[in-house]
Parts: structure tokens; sequence; C-alpha cells
């Protein structure tokens, strides 16, 4: 019988896991007290946790949407501002949303939130549209980009390329997890929520990204959603970053020079 509760589990596999969530809001912190023209807090629906950052660029190429982590259920968009940092540097706002979490939403709801805030994002910026988002903001992402995604036609065609960083996209697995007592998933929403399982739109551009060194499961859901929307005849490529765990795949997002970085502006 495979472990699910152990498939999903990173911070027990990494050395100096709880490190990086510390590291993480100091260099957060640091970036926004040196941004201070941020427009931090920005409002995209009645919830209170509908609200979003926006870093602008002068004169921006367009707009990258960060979607956080945290298995539906954890973090908020105060851990990543320092992710911005890449993207800024070759002249693109970036904005990063956050989301009710469960238990008071379903990832159902959840989905749905997002395609609002890239939509109000959408609405008061220029240009193409670059999306990622990291192990569940991953999921989100992608599914922004599969056929019920709850996006309008305007929006999805100025989303020219998503990378969706160490994604869960079965999430059939969950049901069986002790995490899904938060979650509350069933067995309908998790195969109407999976975006293997799922029909892409027509014109996605998208690519898998995950660490090389990071848990089974992940390179498994990774390799599926990419052969499943590859036959589905769209542009989705996978690739497995070398030394990377489910932690470190996110931070080359600093460095305007990184692989990933120039992977999601191309």
């Amino acid at each position: 019988m495979i472990d699910w509760n152990d498939a999903f589990l990173n911070g027990a596999y990494i050395d100096g896991a709880p490190d990086y969530l510390a590291r993480w809001t100091t260099s957060a912190t640091a970036f926004r007290a040196q941004h201070s023209d941020a427009a931090l807090h920005q409002s995209y629906g009645p919830a209170p946790r509908n609200r979003f950052d926006l870093f602008r660029a002068p004169n921006a190429k367009g707009t990258v949407i960060f979607v956080h982590g945290g298995y539906w259920h954890q973090l908020d968009k105060s851990f990543w501002s320092h992710l911005a940092a890449g993207p800024l540097a070759h002249g693109w706002n970036v904005a990063f949303p956050e989301y009710t979490l469960a238990p008071d939403a379903r990832i159902t709801d959840i989905t749905a939130e997002i395609a609002t805030a890239i939509t109000t994002i959408a609405g008061i910026t220029n240009g193409p549209i670059r999306l990622t988002g990291h192990s569940a903001g991953g999921h989100l992402v992608s599914r922004m980009n599969s056929v019920t995604g709850g996006l309008a036609p305007a929006i999805q065609t100025r989303i020219k390329h998503t990378v969706s960083i160490s994604g869960v996209h079965d999430l059939r697995p969950l049901v069986a997890t002790e995490m899904n007592t938060i979650l509350g998933l069933d067995e309908l929403e998790a195969i109407n929520e999976s975006p293997a399982l799922i029909a892409p739109l027509p014109d996605t551009s998208i690519t898998f990204w995950v660490g090389a060194g990071e848990r089974p499961e992940f390179l498994r859901q990774t390799r599926f959603i990419t052969e499943a929307w590859s036959r589905r005849g769209v542009n989705a490529t996978d690739h497995y970053a070398p030394n990377d765990h489910h932690f470190s795949v996110i931070e080359p997002l600093t460095d305007p020079n990184s692989p990933l970085t120039k992977e999601l502006l191309k």
C-alpha cells in the first residue's frame, strides 16, 4: 500500500526545512521595504483574503502573477515578495494574490477566487500576462489554463506562457491523506479539480517545472500532466531542475538571469 501521507510530505525530507519560511519572511519583508511604491493589499473580492500585492515596473512589458502554495490551507502572499526581483529586473510587473484557505473554502472555491484575482489584475495592467505558482499555486495556475478554469476569453488570450512549479495536478491521492480532514475533497471534486484530468485550453503554452530532488509523487505528477496535455496537442513541456527540492526550486525567481526566470519570461 502507498502511504499517501508520506508521499506529499516535503519538509521531513529536506535538510533545514524549518529555516526556509524564516528566510523567506525576512527576504520578503526587506524587499517590500525597498519598494515602498508597491500597491499592497489591493482587493479583488469581498472575502478578507481576496487581496493582492502589485509591484510595478516602469513602462512594464507585461505582468507576472505568482500564486502561492501551502496545500491550499497555509501561508499567504507576504512570504514571497522577493520572488518579484527577477521579473522586475526585466521590466515586468509582478502581482501576488492570496485566497481563502481551506477549510473555509473548498478547492473549487479557491480556483474561482484565483480566476477573479487574475481578471482583476488584468484589468489594471496592460500587455501580456505570465502565470506562475508553486505547489498548490502550481495546481491553480495550471487550472487557469484548463477549459474549466473560469477565465474569460479576453483574459485567456493575454496569458502567453505559464510555469507551474512543483504543482499537484492529480488530486485523487489526496482523498486518502490526513490532510483531507482540512481540504474536504471527495472523489468527484478531486477529479474535477485535477488539471491532468481536464482538457487544456487549445492555445496553452506551459512548462511544468519541478526539482529533480523532489518527492517521487511530485515527479510523477509532473510527468503525468505533461504527457496528458501534450497528447491533447498543446505546447506542454517538463523540466527537472538539477539539485533542487520542493523548497529551493522557487528561489531562482529572485535572479534575473536564472533559467527559471528566463523560462517564465520567454
